[in-house]
């Protein structure tokens, strides 16, 4: 199944769907994320050190150091990996209200990182341009 690739299917159809914890971006030096005894949600290796995202609380737990808070949203569509202007189009609006936006594509869903005291009006966001996308 190879998901949606056509723009107004997706923005009609994302479901965007708010999960209840909080999440950090953390990096460390020590490519064994193991040792420090997480549970990451995505993990991405760079050259200064291993990014990993996780529950706040695990980090938290472990010690691990983070900046800000963010709160996960899944969009449920099944997007396509190469669906052109969807995630271009949830940023620009997100963007117009000053809201970052940290994205993680996997293989069916997009998942959006917005900062935790955000995520409500990012959701209220992501319906209406939902709703707008049904009217086309």
């Amino acid at each position: 199944m190879s998901g949606e690739t056509n723009l107004d299917i997706l923005l009609r159809s994302m479901q965007p769907i708010l999960h209840d914890r909080e999440y950090v971006f953390c990096s460390i030096r020590d490519q064994n994320y193991r040792n420090f005894n997480v549970d990451p949600v995505c993990l991405f290796k760079e050259d200064e050190g291993l990014t990993l995202i996780l529950d706040r609380q695990q980090a938290d737990a472990a010690g691990l150091p983070y900046i800000s808070v963010f709160c996960m949203i899944t969009l449920s569509v099944h997007s396509s990996l190469e669906a052109v202007g969807f995630l271009a189009t949830i940023t620009n609006k997100l963007a117009a209200h000053g809201i970052s936006t940290n994205l993680v594509s996997a293989y069916y869903h997009d998942h959006l990182f917005v900062p935790a005291l955000r995520a409500q009006e990012v959701m209220a966001l992501l319906q209406e341009l939902a709703r707008c996308a049904n009217r086309w």
